[in-house]
């Protein structure tokens, strides 16, 4: 059982290093800049059903409280955006900018009338996909992937309830993981080409050239070509079967043996 798969899919390039590293840079430049200056860009952060808190839905994963916070998200996102842009190099960006999009709205319309910040909503959205896609390509290495990223984060499904505690948006995180959820299911990967078992499942396969095909006619029926035979191959047929020559048999009888 064969699978198309594009060889240049789980090639190294830079880019699955550079891509977390520069998000994550840009997380801890502006906390920097806000412990730097004696600032506090928090009121850029997602605050729930109010047109005013709807800016933060872009801007709200750059934002962080602490520095216990940004430093676990930052760990997080350095290995899921490697894994991502490793294995799923041409959906990132989608996923990337649908996943902040989607999981930010979510927050927007079901959170708790606070200020929502941080990339746990992002977090959440790469688990979600890179888990359920991988289940639903059934390629093995994927699964695998899958299987990785369940023993690395499979507790944080528990952060996804109310009782997580006040400081702690579960809102924002059960948005992110029905968004990750959804775009698995939505986004296609074409790279990963489905299991191959037979030989007219192949892109190139050509009816006309298969000789077991040819027996259909042009409504599906099967209507195979009359047989046929030469002349040269006719008359070695008859004359396999007849003779010119006489053949004399002799019945000789049975003899028995005395004792």
């Amino acid at each position: 059982m064969k699978r198309i798969i594009k060889e240049y899919q789980f090639k190294f390039t830079a880019s699955v290093i550079l891509l977390p590293l520069l998000f994550v840079f840009t997380m801890w430049l502006v906390f920097w800049i806000e412990m730097k200056f004696k600032v506090n860009f928090h009121h850029y952060g997602i605050y729930p059903r109010e047109w005013f808190g709807f800016k933060g839905i872009l801007l709200s994963p750059f934002l962080h409280s602490d520095f216990q916070h940004i430093t676990n998200n930052s760990l997080a996102l350095l290995v899921l955006l490697a894994l991502l842009q490793y294995f799923y190099k041409a959906q990132t960006f989608a996923v990337v900018f649908l996943g902040i999009l989607f999981s930010g709205l979510g927050t927007w319309l079901l959170g708790r009338p606070s200020y929502h910040i941080g990339a746990s909503g992002l977090i959440y959205v790469l688990v979600s996909f890179i888990f359920f896609k991988g289940i639903f390509t059934k390629y093995y290495r994927l699964m695998a992937v899958s299987f990785v990223v369940v023993l690395l984060y499979g507790g944080m499904v528990w952060y996804m309830f109310p009782e997580t505690g006040q400081s702690i948006s579960w809102e924002g995180h059960l948005s992110g993981f029905i968004t990750g959820l959804f775009m698995a299911l939505v986004i296609k990967t074409p790279q990963f080409g489905k299991p191959l078992m037979y030989e007219w499942e192949h892109p190139d396969f050509n009816p006309d050239n298969d000789k077991f095909m040819r027996n259909f006619d042009e409504n599906g029926n099967f209507n195979p070509p009359p047989k046929v035979v030469m002349p040269e191959e006719e008359d070695s047929v008859k004359s396999y079967f007849t003779s010119s020559i006489k053949v004399i048999y002799d019945y000789l009888g049975l003899k028995k043996e005395r004792r």
